[in-house]
């Protein structure tokens, strides 16, 4: 060792890096609860015609998981499921078979208008439904029957679901 430099003690150079240490450990949430994940949005599909509106499933969240096709390896495997009163999200898929611009439109325990649908053109409109009954109607083509929808408490869990954030 050279004169004038001092060794810089063992327990030193241990102190100065288990307090940075120490400290980051210290860092974050304490508990990680294992709430179920929020359902995915239910797939429902609209067709627009001059005669009707009707839309596939009629209803979502009743009887078994909403919106679950078991594949043939997940037979009598039970989906874990949530029963909840937060609004279901829904997207819903529509093709307007008309020659004229119309809307669909939402009625029930919330009210709800899609965006402006292209004659003879599709599109996809989401939006948050709560639990209940719901006439859904095209605006603008009043001889179209209306459709009955309805909207249940039981909501499937994402748990399962592959590649979702």
């Amino acid at each position: 060792m050279r004169a004038g430099k001092r060794a810089i003690p063992p327990r030193a150079c241990l102190l100065v890096c288990l307090v940075p240490a120490l400290l980051l450990a210290g860092c974050g949430a304490q508990e990680h609860a294992n709430d179920p994940r929020p359902s995915s949005p239910a797939e429902v599909t609209a067709s627009i015609s001059q005669k009707a509106l009707s839309v596939q499933p009629g209803a979502i969240g009743v009887g078994s998981a909403a919106g679950t096709q078991p594949m043939t390896q997940n037979t009598g495997q039970k989906e874990p499921t949530i029963s909840s009163s937060v609004p279901m999200t829904v997207s819903f898929t529509i093709a307007n078979l008309t020659n004229f611009r119309t809307q669909m439109q939402i009625q029930g325990p919330v009210n709800k208008t899609s965006p402006p649908l292209t004659p003879q053109g599709t599109a996809t409109f989401t939006t948050d439904l709560p639990t209940g009954s719901y006439l859904i109607t095209a605006a603008d083509i009043p001889a179209a029957k209306a459709a009955r929808f309805k909207v249940g408490p039981k909501r499937s869990s994402s748990a399962n679901d592959l590649l979702l954030p």
